[in-house]
């Protein structure tokens, strides 16, 4: 929470900003309190004014996702071709990054006069839900756990899963020449969601569960190392089965998308005496799976990577103001304005507004944006705006160690925590006079 400016800083609070380095000079001035507090006055203005004209734009894009799903379905039995991958690939994406993604968060809960979208009913609780609402590689309630929860509360944190810098270190540090990493990095971008994200956000959730139960997590276990198929394949993890990971996380996706999607093509194409009907539906079923993991890579792994984004050493209280600084200096927006070209990156482009507020709709941070904007540049906060393919060689160039990202001064991180922490205790104090 922002600290009223009545309250004292505690005198460990006091550093010298002569020793920051010259793009970090920002800092030295920055007034964390205010900013918290215009922070928060505008979400809690965007949520109050969430309703109709929120669940309209959400149908819209619903609409948009859903006629790129029959397009490409109905098509992919006509030859392998470039555009009913496109379509699919698409409809895959959207469904994940914009539907799933921003009603998982609760963006809806309050507006949408569906049950279906709130966040507890989304997608959890059964096989059926899964199907109806979101069925992809990753099972939703592990999604929502290291997503919603562990990424977006601690972010760029040695303990936040989703860290490219931590998570690629030993590419990174790996002594070959660079266009081997830059081959890793490629495999890595056509397979992420079911090589590394399916079984990693599983992980999460088995962790989470030992957590809530009182239990230690397995012995020689660090909770922020990733498991990947790899792991699985070779010496296993001790969070669950590679049977079970394969019947509860990735078989339903894999059985619905690649054996019952096509299958009616079969008999349909000996009816029409057409035989490739088939094979040319799963052909482009797998093409798109190639692309939908290299668009999502692309508007994803990019938010929160690059040389100009920070890192930290320690985690923050929710909603402080330590917290809402991290969420603009640690996340990347790309262009944005424009229903189609955000529906093409999934609304991600608007990823500092997301992670102030997780919990507001799409046309929310459309609104947001630009106010949000100003705010940082009232208070001088880096508010990093850029095309989408900049942030890709940006990411990149963390990924296979080119580049470093910044850690946040650690000085200035110590005195905002006890700021945070002053805040509190006034807040408490007050309430119980």
């Amino acid at each position: 929470m922002c600290r009223p400016p009545a309250t004292a800083a505690p005198a460990s609070c006091l550093v010298d900003p002569t020793k920051l380095s010259p793009e970090n000079q920002w800092i030295a001035d920055f007034d964390v309190a205010n900013f918290a507090k215009e922070i928060r006055d505008l979400g809690n203005e965007l949520e109050s004014n969430q309703g109709d004209e929120d669940v309209r734009h959400l149908r819209k894009m619903i609409a948009w996702s859903n006629f790129c799903g029959v397009a490409g379905l109905l098509t992919m039995g006509f030859g392998v071709n470039p555009i009913t991958p496109f379509l699919l690939s698409v409809f895959t994406f959207t469904r994940f990054s914009m539907i799933a993604h921003h009603t998982c968060h609760g963006g809806y809960d309050k507006c949408h006069p569906s049950a279906r979208f709130n966040r507890f009913r989304f997608a959890v609780g059964s096989l059926w839900r899964r199907y109806c609402d979101w069925l992809d590689w990753m099972l939703p309630e592990a999604w929502n756990v290291e997503h919603n929860t562990r990424h977006h509360y601690n972010l760029s944190e040695v303990t936040d899963p989703d860290l490219v810098e931590e998570n690629l270190a030993s590419l990174r540090d790996l002594n070959v020449p660079v266009l081997i990493k830059y081959m890793n990095v490629a495999f890595f971008m056509t397979t992420w969601k079911w090589f590394y994200y399916a079984p990693n956000t599983y992980k999460e959730l088995k962790m989470a569960r030992l957590r809530k139960m009182g239990l230690p997590m397995p012995e020689g276990v660090k909770p922020e190392w990733a498991v990947t198929w790899k792991d699985l394949l070779v010496g296993g993890t001790p969070f669950y089965s590679l049977s079970e990971f394969l019947t509860v996380v990735v078989g339903p996706y894999f059985l619905y998308r690649f054996v019952l999607t096509p299958l009616p093509l079969l008999f349909l194409g000996q009816h029409l005496d057409m035989p490739d009907m088939y094979s040319n539906a799963v052909k482009n079923l797998l093409i798109a799976e190639v692309l939908t993991n290299v668009h999502a890579f692309l508007c994803i792994v990019t938010n929160h990577a690059g040389s100009d984004m920070y890192r930290f050493r320690s985690a923050c209280r929710p909603y402080s103001g330590s917290f809402f600084l991290r969420q603009v200096i640690a996340s990347a927006n790309y262009n944005y304005g424009y229903d189609l070209i955000d529906f093409m990156q999934g609304y991600l482009n608007y990823q500092v507004e997301h992670h102030l507020w997780p919990n507001l709709s799409m046309r929310s941070y459309q609104r947001a944006a630009p106010r949000v904007r100003e705010i940082c540049e009232k208070y001088g906060v880096p508010y990093v705006k850029e095309s989408v393919f900049v942030r890709f060689k940006k990411t990149i160039d963390i990924a296979v160690g080119k580049a470093d990202m910044r850690w946040f001064p650690e000085d200035y991180e110590k005195k905002y925590l006890e700021l945070d922490a002053a805040y509190e205790e006034a807040k408490r104090t007050k309430k119980s006079s």
